[in-house]
């Protein structure tokens, strides 16, 4: 099933076709047509696959987390790479990237299940901005990734191995590798080439653990059956929908919703799209229905602004997040002009919202310990759950808590929290590292209470970041 030819002889053929089959299969193990539709050697010889195989084994846990979560995403992720007849490896490739978590963030401002840095998501056409970030949304980073990594195949001399190093570190490293093995004579596969620790490790590791699905009963491994049936479905909206009415529309809980729906940082689906929402299959017929049923007034809650001299159409869509277009929609303006003392409808998180208030929401705050609290009484104290708490702070239920210490509290239901080790480089400040992730500069000090003691920081310096992924690019 090579992406590069056709089938050779009648056997191909047969083999292939016989894949199609399986592929329309709904009751076959999804795990089953990852493992057939895989294209490249595992290497099991290579020293460095065989360490990565040894982590995977001390770690099961670690396989039955990401493979539980692969759940909602590996249907979509091996249609998509089946319709381009790319390797199946590569459904295993978040496994690596994000351990599968749609909200994943790394140092290097990576986000998403294939882990896009803002620069390279653009370049492939994935839309960030304060609405949306389609690093996270499913289907947009998967399109994205599949040509992406179809594109370096291409770059590389039709190298998968060279593809895949090219994405974690970058085209002009990989190639910048290549040109020194051959100014000194040596091979120019990945295997030969002097690349960062980081990607040394990389397709080892994705060669890894793609050796121990292919035979996971010879390594002790037991993975969880997938049927090949989609988990969910894309529903198309028409337009804007506030995200807490559509969990309602769908009778799921708005947690789940936002899940699914990972690309949306507010409260609504974006005001220029995209018009869609993932819902899950047995609850698609439920939510098409009552949808179809709500008033046009219901899908978004509204504020009445009072134009103020020197407003312009520019000015107020910057500063109540939203844009011109959907001003001038549901206001019935054909124009830019607007006048002083009229009034404008404004979308919002609801109807007591103002921009500064929402603006304020997605801030994260702290709460000081007191003597006598506990996780569960500070978690209801904010209306959160103990789960958000301790995910937020990177602590688990049974740890314990001391006076004095901070923890970090968000009141907005769609933040999503990460903490993030990040390595301070040569010339940053605390200032440079908190305008990069779009922290304030109080929280990171309050964070690294050591580091901040000292007049200066360090090249090599760990810092702990609590970034809110829904908040930055």
């Amino acid at each position: 099933r090579g992406k590069s030819s056709a089938p050779k002889n009648t056997e191909d053929a047969a083999n292939s076709a016989k894949y199609l089959h399986k592929l329309n299969d709904p009751n076959i193990d999804l795990w089953e047509l990852v493992r057939e539709g895989f294209q490249l050697e595992h290497s099991l010889d290579r020293k460095r696959v065989q360490d990565e195989i040894s982590w995977f084994r001390r770690h099961p846990d670690y396989i039955e987390r990401v493979t539980k979560r692969a759940e909602k995403f590996l249907y979509h992720i091996v249609q998509v790479l089946s319709a381009k007849d790319l390797p199946m490896e590569f459904a295993l490739l978040p496994v690596i990237e994000s351990a599968y978590d749609p909200f994943a963030y790394s140092h290097g401002r990576a986000s998403g299940l294939w882990q896009f840095i803002p620069a390279t998501a653009r370049l492939h056409d994935i839309r960030i901005d304060w609405w949306y970030d389609g690093r996270r949304d499913v289907i947009d980073s998967t399109d994205a990734a599949a040509r992406y990594l179809d594109h370096l195949h291409g770059r590389m001399g039709e190298d998968w191995l060279l593809a895949l190093a090219a994405y974690n570190t970058g085209e002009g490293k990989v190639r910048s590798a290549i040109r020194k093995n051959q100014r000194s004579k040596e091979q120019t596969d990945y295997w030969a080439l002097k690349l960062s620790k980081e990607t040394t490790a990389y397709v080892p590791r994705l060669l890894a653990i793609c050796a121990i699905i292919a035979n996971p009963e010879s390594f002790g491994i037991q993975l969880k059956t997938i049927r090949n049936r989609p988990y969910w479905e894309s529903v198309d909206i028409g337009s804007p929908l506030d995200l807490k009415k559509a969990a309602e529309l769908a009778d799921i809980d708005s947690r789940r919703l936002h899940q699914l729906n990972a690309g949306y940082n507010q409260w609504s689906t974006h005001p220029e799209g995209p018009h869609r929402l993932i819902i899950p299959v047995d609850h698609v017929s439920r939510f098409t229905s009552a949808l179809k049923k709500l008033d046009t007034k219901e899908r978004l809650s509204w504020d009445r602004y009072k134009i103020a001299p020197g407003d312009t159409l520019g000015a107020l869509a910057r500063r109540f997040n939203t844009t011109t277009n959907v001003l001038r929609s549901i206001n019935d303006i054909s124009g830019s002009l607007i006048i002083a003392g009229n009034s404008l409808l404004i979308p919002s998180r609801n109807n007591n919202a103002s921009s500064s208030r929402q603006n304020e929401s997605r801030m994260l705050k702290h709460h000081v310990i007191q003597r006598g609290d506990s996780l569960s009484k500070i978690a209801h104290h904010y209306g959160l759950s103990i789960r958000q708490l301790t995910s937020w702070n990177g602590i688990n239920r049974s740890q314990i808590i001391y006076p004095g210490q901070k923890l970090i509290i968000s009141e907005t239901q769609n933040d999503v929290v990460r903490k993030v080790s990040y390595r301070v480089k040569r010339g940053e400040s605390f200032s440079k590292i908190a305008k990069k992730f779009n922290l304030s500069v109080t929280s990171v000090m309050a964070w690294n209470q050591k580091a901040a003691s000292e007049r200066y920081l360090h090249p090599g310096d760990n810092l702990t970041l609590f970034i809110n992924v829904t908040s930055t690019e």
